[in-house]
């Protein structure tokens, strides 16, 4: 079964966190992804840029009185992707549901 609407860039366990994590949230700041996640800066770093660069993410870095702050958010695509990519992953699981198992 080929589900059009599973994506193969997303399904990346980095990047599929990533996208779920920001799911609920308005903006959620990098350093509390990166723990959530348990993942080097770098790391993080390297998947929300492939994320960015997809126009699934939105980076906003701002000066705040104690230093640097950095944001991230899905955009709209990412939300739109997210939630296909999820509803494709449910009709996998779905369809697993539905096969006879034989002992």
């Amino acid at each position: 079964m080929s589900d059009p609407s599973f994506n193969e860039f997303l399904h990346v366990p980095a990047r599929l966190s990533i996208v779920a994590l920001l799911a609920p949230a308005q903006w959620m700041e990098f350093r509390v992804l990166r723990d959530a996640l348990d993942v080097s800066d770098s790391s993080l770093s390297k998947q929300v840029s492939a994320l960015q660069e997809a126009a699934y993410v939105e980076v906003r870095k701002e000066r705040i009185s104690s230093g640097r702050s950095t944001r991230v958010r899905l955009t709209p695509l990412g939300r739109q992707a997210f939630a296909e990519h999820a509803a494709a992953l449910q009709r996998i699981v779905d369809a697993a549901g539905r096969v006879p198992v034989q002992e």
